[in-house]
């Protein structure tokens, strides 16, 4: 890749960024209220999007074979854990993959 195309490529990642940063504060005014489905999606999507997570990272679990999915059952309640006791999803989601990476690189 050249010069030019790397600060092209460059540019083109910072204006699709900053696009779809200022957008939705150029779309929906703060003077008018937010639409319903607008709000819907914001209480909806967050849990679709981690039960996408979930089933993402399980999918190629054996369970009746080798460790039998058991570091992974040990992170996901560390996970479930950390996030009932303080709230944090950064914490929950740091402190569940430090955990499992620990658990498949020492332990399984």
């Amino acid at each position: 890749m050249t010069i030019e195309q790397q600060i092209i490529t460059i540019g083109i990642c910072v204006l699709g960024t900053m696009l779809t940063r200022f957008l939705p504060f150029l779309v929906f005014s703060s003077k008018k209220p937010t639409p319903e489905y607008v709000r819907y999606l914001g209480r909806a999507l967050p849990a679709a999007i981690f039960g996408m997570l979930v089933v993402y990272c399980l999918r190629n679990m054996e369970v009746f074979s080798g460790n039998h999915g058991l570091p992974e059952l040990i992170a996901i309640c560390l996970v479930a854990a950390l996030h009932l006791w303080k709230r944090q999803m950064l914490l929950s989601i740091a402190g569940g993959t430090i955990c499992y990476m620990f658990l498949v690189q020492t332990i399984f």
